[in-house]
């Protein structure tokens, strides 16, 4: 059983996202939480003192965020007729990365797929200001699908790396299910600086080998330059479906997250991006 939230703002875009999720999980027996957090556009007094419904109140965002759901529960229903599915609504006055991460703890949850932009998405934005609080403040894996992307299965992953990261304290073991899904192929990707490997580094590649052993897998050195012109570089030769990140202080993520507005990134902006959470 794979568990699933996927964050709607009822935008085209986030449900762009969704039809993602279940084309690409059609053959997995899935719980999908499909996830609205509301703020009211002006706050009453009975929001600062708990919900309105404890208070006897009429919660009219509540309401409509509730039907909003259902009306996107029935459209994927009607769209998608895939038996092993279960879709499950919840709506909540909360931030979205707040509530996700709440469900996540209690439901045990696999992964969060969300749109890069909302409903008033910047074309030069990589990730709108919720996909950034999301991937921030949850500490499991986070799919962001961009809206021009055309469903492709992931027959090949880039995973790019400096070798800098400790893999005991990322989940490998996500990412290995996840390419088994449709039996991706996994790029290790590696830009190689003049000075070469320490001995860190050296350990953190010999541990990814070892925990590779059993997939698909091929290791990629290429020479000195920027991850994002070496990310497009590589899928000129490569043609990739998805890009896989370890988020952390030494990676190209990062950065982003201090610069969010980066033109002419390429196929960052075109892909799938899959966000693998840092646990130090």
């Amino acid at each position: 059983m794979i568990r699933v939230v996927l964050p709607t703002d009822f935008s085209e875009n986030a449900f762009h996202a969704i039809s993602y999720a279940v084309k690409l999980l059609e053959n997995s027996t899935c719980v999908f939480y499909l996830v609205h957090a509301y703020t009211p556009p002006v706050y009453r007094v009975d929001y600062t003192l708990g919900s309105p419904g404890q208070l006897g109140l009429p919660d009219d965002e509540r309401y409509k965020a509730e039907e909003a759901l259902e009306n996107t529960r029935k459209r994927i229903k009607e769209q998608f007729h895939v038996s092993k599915h279960t879709f499950v609504t919840h709506a909540a006055f909360n931030s979205l990365a707040d509530e996700i991460g709440s469900i996540a703890q209690k439901e045990n949850v696999d992964f969060i797929v969300m749109g890069t932009q909302g409903a008033t998405g910047a074309k030069e934005i990589l990730f709108g200001s919720n996909t950034v609080h999301v991937i921030q403040k949850t500490g499991i894996p986070v799919l962001a699908v961009p809206s021009e992307f055309e469903f492709r299965p992931p027959e090949n992953i880039l995973f790019p790396t400096d070798y800098e990261v400790d893999y005991n304290k990322v989940d490998l073991d996500f990412l290995l299910k996840f390419s088994k899904l449709e039996h991706s192929k996994l790029h290790i990707m590696h830009v190689t600086s003049p000075e070469g490997l320490d001995s860190d580094q050296l350990d953190h590649k010999s541990f990814l080998e070892g925990r590779l052993l059993e997939h698909n897998h091929e290791f990629h050195d290429l020479p000195d330059q920027d991850l994002i012109g070496a990310i497009n570089q590589f899928q000129k030769a490569v043609p990739v479906e998805l890009l896989a990140m370890v988020k952390n202080k030494h990676t190209f993520l990062e950065r982003i997250f201090v610069e969010p507005v980066i033109k002419n990134i390429g196929l960052h902006s075109k892909v799938p991006f899959l966000v693998l959470p840092y646990n130090p």
